[in-house]
């Protein structure tokens, strides 16, 4: 057979051949681009596919998650067939098995998750779990759930049935080729060069598992992972082990089981684990194996033979640890680079890249040619990132927890435990002092609620009310009845200025911001479909000047498409102040009160409306006072220069006694605005969501001068008379101390047919509820009367629960109370 020719020119050329790296090749051939090349350091495989455990699971934290996996299963199922490869895949199902009652409520509320997006599930009790895993010992097992659609593969082969797919169309696969520079012009990736040549190239990408951070860095491209060492043992052939085994989960005991041609595999996601590779990877790493540890991994195998008392007497054939890599949310990488046009991730799969490959093959190869996602994927987005999160100190402790949040309980509003302290707003000494406990996003430090009435000031976590519950309560009696502050300096600030500030950021904006100075306008930056890419305000500061302020998770995700949408040789800058500009609030009916005392200013609406912002004196700085909300109640947020903010919150905290000013966190505002009925992207909107189908469609300028991204698309929509997609607000009927809580993804009824599901959802603490917000669906339109005329309800660990559903929020619909 003659050797393949080494290519000059691709059209996309993919670095790294593991399962994720030719899972792309593959869809790429499949949709039309056949001029691909795979390019490998040693042999396919050799980095971590080859050592990987090959389980096969679907049900994951969300929608569009579920579905991704939900196709790599049926893809694995038909690709023997189609490339006369063996994968070596079965579904033999699964099975995850609860210890305690409140990992038992999580299965159960996954269950109903999995109801939700059509996945085939199963919550059975023990003699159900006896006769289907006899030779397992079920002490202190509460309950499982079985998953039938599960299975599991042969790593090694499935990247060969996909490498032999994709080369079958055109692609062409080089090992031994290691990849020594990603070239890049203008910005842009434009090809690599190898060890064997140079080869120019439309897109470039990196599926290079552990080197990725590395590689990256190269080019000046933030990646955060790190390696952590993963062990497994796999027993001595055991006669009694049934061959239809399915999966076993017990994540109670960090444990995973699998039947493995008549042997037993013991894996585990330990909560410690040892990060390994920090000081660089051997340039001739390839199918490496660790040294054994047994000290580490003694607790776990002592639990397995417990729980399997057939390895009691089975010998060990082979344990096992081998490096994978993880990052800090246990969430992998896709997408373009925030920092290099045409450089596109695949990367950091976190132990799961079998079950993921199949999913992240198909949506970044259309990525690739259509230019955006085919669906939401904010939450593997690598623009989620913060660019100090691949600092090696960061990344090394911070995953040394991650790895065990695979099996670790997945409580509502869990806090990473690692890694904390790094980023901290001018008022953190000051509400720290006042009782803070902080939260943390992409490394900043929030003060999330404060301890108060001898709670004790760290979470204690449950799916019912937590700890905190009463000191949020107290906040927002101060909230509605008061005046509380929140510390908001994580919030992203950008200044957009020059001649052609306006031109291009109205183009951007789906609203009018080309309004007078010192006006404020709430606003979504929209995509070419009418999709919600950012949800923000835009503040009017000049002529040619103007502020935008977003939230704090979608920081390098709204830089890159604001500077990505204006064009190259504008006179238009755009500048990051998020740092240097914190940000206090000022809520409640006494908030105008307070401020005035502080500014001897006229705050009247007369004086002062809603949507206005202008500077006032606070002590003796200067500050930037706007009068929005974003709780449902009068008030303003102030902006400081970052020197002046300390002295501004000692000036306001002495003024505020008389006015009975409290500090509240951020688990307030959410409560509040989820009264409220307030969006938050990410959550309620995104990139597939409309603001019609939104509910936003007040923040469109339909008319303006100029036009704005995506008003094609969203016209089309509006030319409808009834949409067939809509956000609701939801409020359990249940008002007792007992009511359950919705948090996301929970499966919502109509005369007992699943018509939508939750999107976000907390305690009304003012109306005293369970709230939600879900999008519902109905082909013949979603309209009042088909929502009045419905039985509703909302299940919630496998029991379903009656609600109200309305179009408008259960806490001042008119929005009286923010305009008074």
């Amino acid at each position: 057979m003659a050797k393949t020719a080494f290519p000059v020119r691709a059209d996309v050329v993919i670095i790294g051949g593991g399962i994720v790296g030719c899972s792309i090749a593959y869809h790429l051939t499949k949709i039309g681009i056949r001029n691909v090349v795979v390019l490998e350091r040693k042999q396919l495989t050799s980095g971590t596919t080859w050592h990987a455990a090959g389980l096969v699971g679907q049900l994951r934290a969300t929608r569009n998650l579920t579905e991704l996996a939900k196709y790599t299963a049926d893809l694995f199922e038909g690709l023997e067939k189609e490339t006369g490869q063996a994968t070596g895949f079965k579904q033999n199902g699964s099975i995850s098995l609860a210890l305690t009652d409140g990992r038992m409520e999580e299965l159960l509320r996954g269950a109903s998750m999995a109801k939700n997006f059509g996945l085939e599930v199963d919550v059975i009790g023990l003699d159900e779990i006896k006769r289907r895993i006899p030779h397992y010992n079920l002490d202190n097992v509460k309950g499982g759930v079985f998953l039938p659609k599960d299975g599991q593969v042969n790593p090694i082969d499935v990247t060969q049935a996909l490498a032999a797919g994709a080369r079958s169309r055109g692609a062409k696969v080089f090992e031994n080729t290691k990849v020594t520079r990603i070239l890049t012009a203008k910005g842009k990736a434009a090809g690599v060069e190898t060890t064997a040549g140079t080869i120019k190239a439309d897109k470039v990408v990196l599926a290079t598992g552990m080197w990725s951070r590395e590689l990256g860095k190269s080019v000046g491209v933030s990646i955060p992972l790190h390696a952590c060492e993963h062990f497994y043992i796999v027993s001595e052939p055991i006669d009694a082990l049934p061959r239809n085994m399915p999966v076993v989960r017990v994540a109670d005991e960090c444990t995973y089981y699998k039947e493995d041609a008549g042997k037993l595999m013991v894996g585990a996601f330990e909560p410690k684990a040892k990060p390994w590779g920090g000081g660089g990877i051997d340039d001739e790493h390839a199918f490496v194996t660790l040294p054994e540890d047994m000290d580490h991994f003694e607790p776990i195998l002592a639990n397995a033979i417990n729980r399997v008392p057939l390895l009691e007497t089975a010998g060990i054939q082979l344990f096992f640890n081998g490096p994978e890599s993880f990052t800090p949310d246990v969430r992998y990488y896709l997408g373009e680079a925030p920092e290099v046009k045409n450089l596109f991730m695949a990367t950091g799969f976190n132990s799961i890249g079998i079950q993921s490959s199949g999913g992240a093959g198909l949506v970044l190869s259309q990525w690739i040619k259509n230019g955006h996602p085919p669906m939401d994927v904010n939450g593997m987005d690598i623009r989620r990132i913060h660019p100090f999160q691949s600092n090696s100190n960061y990344i090394r402790e911070r995953v040394s927890e991650s790895l065990g949040l695979l099996y670790a309980m997945h409580w509502p509003y869990r806090q990473a435990e690692t890694s904390r302290g790094v980023r901290r707003s001018p008022f953190y000494t000051q509400t720290k002092a006042l009782g803070a406990v902080f939260g943390e996003v992409n490394g900043y430090e929030r003060p999330n609620w404060y301890g108060r009435d001898g709670v004790k000031p760290e979470y204690e976590y449950s799916y019912g009310r937590q700890n905190w519950f009463a000191c949020a309560q107290y906040e927002a009696d101060r909230l509605k009845n008061d005046v509380v502050f929140f510390d908001q300096s994580s919030f992203c600030k950008f200044l957009v200025e020059g001649k052609d500030a306006l031109k291009h950021l109205n183009r951007i904006c789906a609203n009018d911001i080309d309004v007078a100075k010192g006006k404020v306008v709430y606003t979504q930056w929209l995509n070419e479909r009418g999709g919600i890419e950012a949800d923000l305000t835009v503040t009017r500061l000049g002529e040619r000047k103007f502020m935008v302020v977003s939230g704090s998770a979608t920081q390098t995700r709204d830089l890159t498409w604001l500077r990505r949408n204006i064009p190259d040789g504008a006179n238009c800058t755009v500048t990051d102040i998020s740092s240097g500009l914190p940000m206090l609030s000022l809520m409640g009916p006494k908030s105008r009160a307070l401020l005035r005392k502080l500014s001897g200013e006229d705050l009247s609406n007369a004086a002062f409306p809603f949507a206005t912002s202008r500077e006032i004196e606070i002590g003796c700085a200067m500050v930037r006072a706007t009068r929005l909300t974003y709780v449902g109640e009068l008030g303003w947020e102030l902006y400081m220069p970052a020197e002046f903010s300390e002295h501004v919150l000692e000036t306001i905290l002495k003024a505020g006694v008389e006015f009975a000013l409290a500090p509240a966190g951020m688990h307030s505002m959410n409560n509040a605005r989820m009264e409220k009925g307030y969006r938050h992207w990410g959550h309620d909107i995104a990139d597939e969501d409309t603001p019609l189908e939104a509910g936003l469609g007040f923040g469109v300028a339909w008319d303006k001068k100029g036009g704005f991204i995506g008003q094609k698309a969203l016209a089309k929509q509006r030319k409808l008379k009834l949409l067939a997609k809509r956000m609701v607000a939801i409020a359990l009927k249940d008002t007792s101390n007992n009511a359950p809580m919705m948090y996301h993804e929970e499966p919502v009824y109509r005369n007992g047919v699943i018509v939508g599901s939750t999107t976000s959802g907390a305690w009304g603490h003012r109306i005293g509820r369970s709230l939600a917000l879900a999008y519902v669906k109905n082909a013949d339109g979603v309209t009042k009367e088909w929502l009045d005329s419905g039985t509703w309800e909302v299940e919630l660990a496998w029991k379903r629960h009656a609600a109200d559903v309305q179009l408008q929020p259960f806490y001042d619909p008119r929005g009286e109370r923010i305009k008074t």
